[in-house]
């Protein structure tokens, strides 16, 4: 389900590899990522990694037949709050791999065309720059299927593109095209197909890949600790972790 291959020593990309489902996350695929994320945060020389899809699509999101069967067959003999540890442990080790992705000392740029819908997206918001294609379909489809989103988007997205329109996308479940999720800074460059947004993912990486990986871990890890602090205490943060990595 999913596949590395390496532009050179400081660029990688992750590639989404079930074009025939349209890339739909089965259990497999959460088995692989915090796997795969691993073996790229343990590479030293890495320091920047495109996610795309292959295919049609970035990804369709949770293929929910094929995950429902297999969690049925697992839990079949489970009852009562047995089967309720399993299932909260099970969307913990879920979220593993995005949270990895998201609290990760790489770069990650999200490369999205056609659909990135409902785990698509809580993908794409663990990541640290997000582009697309004009033909990309961005959809918060959780609340059209009864569920309520417990992977990420709902705690990332206000950081992104503000609480009002995370509210409109997770209350309506609609989807919006490329130029509206640039309005909405959801993504940050937009490209005209699929083979123009490789090649724009590819420059952007050669870009962040030309400075210092301690200068891009720090730039990351402070910008990650804002997320939890107020201003005042993230200066201070970053003061103290200068004032110890700096040589003067």
């Amino acid at each position: 389900m999913i596949k590395i291959e390496y532009i050179n020593k400081k660029i990688a990309i992750l590639f989404l590899d079930r074009p025939e489902k349209l890339n739909a996350m089965n259990f497999k695929f959460w088995e692989e990522l915090p796997i795969k994320v691993n073996e790229l945060e343990n590479d030293t020389d890495l320091k920047t990694v495109i996610i795309m899809g292959k295919g049609k699509s970035f990804t369709a999101g949770l293929d929910i037949m094929g995950f429902m069967k297999t969690v049925q067959e697992k839990t079949s003999s489970m009852k009562g709050v047995e089967k309720r540890d399993f299932l909260y442990h099970l969307i913990l080790n879920m979220q593993k791999g995005f949270n990895m992705i998201a609290n990760g000392k790489k770069v990650y740029i999200a490369a999205v065309h056609g659909y990135c819908i409902g785990g698509g997206l809580d993908m794409i918001s663990a990541c640290d720059i997000r582009i697309a294609s004009q033909d990309a379909v961005f959809s918060l489809r959780e609340t059209k299927v009864g569920i309520v989103d417990d992977l990420g988007s709902l705690n990332r997205l206000p950081n992104i593109i503000g609480e009002g329109e995370t509210r409109l996308l997770a209350f309506t479940g609609k989807d919006i095209n490329t130029d509206e999720a640039l309005r909405i800074k959801l993504i940050n460059l937009s490209f005209e197909n699929k083979e123009e947004l490789k090649l724009g993912a590819i420059k952007l990486a050669k870009e962040i890949s030309r400075n210092k990986k301690d200068v891009l871990e720090g730039v990351k890890d402070v910008l990650n600790y804002n997320l939890l602090h107020s201003a005042e205490d993230g200066l201070n943060y970053v003061a103290l972790r200068n004032s110890s990595f700096l040589e003067i």
